[in-house]
């Protein structure tokens, strides 16, 4: 890590940024840089990580697969375009539709469910989660041409109910 923040501007790693047995990112960045944030109210995706490291800014994302995808997507990329020059980057759209099935969640954090959006036979626009929401589950990710973005104060959805949807389809 020390090594790569001489070398670069930005170092991400996955993983090691929990607080498991065998997590010692946020432990090295305190010591050997600062944290300005860790941790946050998202699902997949809590363990996040970003601070600085001399001049270089690191992230620590999450181990399991989804979830890195997922907090690159929602922090990253636009740090990284931003970083890179360009212009205001413009926040990803979003647009309301209708669930076709229902959704289990708790509320108390926003979830990035990966979902298929996809037009029925009138051509109306609608979103279905791709299956299992894991963070381990790649073809949640995969399957999906969108996320099903479920703030923190919904809980549990039935079919029909009207959610946010972030498309994937273009993002980097």
């Amino acid at each position: 890590m020390l090594n790569a923040a001489e070398q670069a501007d930005v170092v991400i790693t996955s993983g090691g940024v929990s607080v498991g047995e065998a997590d010692y990112m946020k432990e090295l960045l305190s010591k050997h840089g600062q944290v300005m944030f860790w941790k946050i109210a998202m699902k997949p995706g809590r363990p996040l990580a970003y601070g600085k490291i001399g001049k270089a800014h690191y992230f620590g994302l999450p181990g399991n697969p989804v979830a890195v995808m997922v907090t690159f997507y929602q922090f990253v990329r636009e740090a990284l375009l931003s970083m890179m020059g360009k212009a205001a980057t413009p926040a990803l759209p979003m647009f309301k539709v209708e669930c076709t099935t229902p959704i289990n969640k708790l509320a108390g954090r926003t979830e990035f469910q990966r979902g298929i959006l996809f037009t029925d036979d009138c051509g109306t626009w609608k979103v279905k989660p791709t299956g299992a929401q894991g963070s381990a589950i790649l073809s949640s990710m995969s399957l999906a041409n969108c996320f099903i973005v479920l703030d923190e104060s919904v809980g549990n959805l039935d079919a029909g109910a009207l959610v946010q949807v972030q498309l994937l389809d273009g993002i980097i």
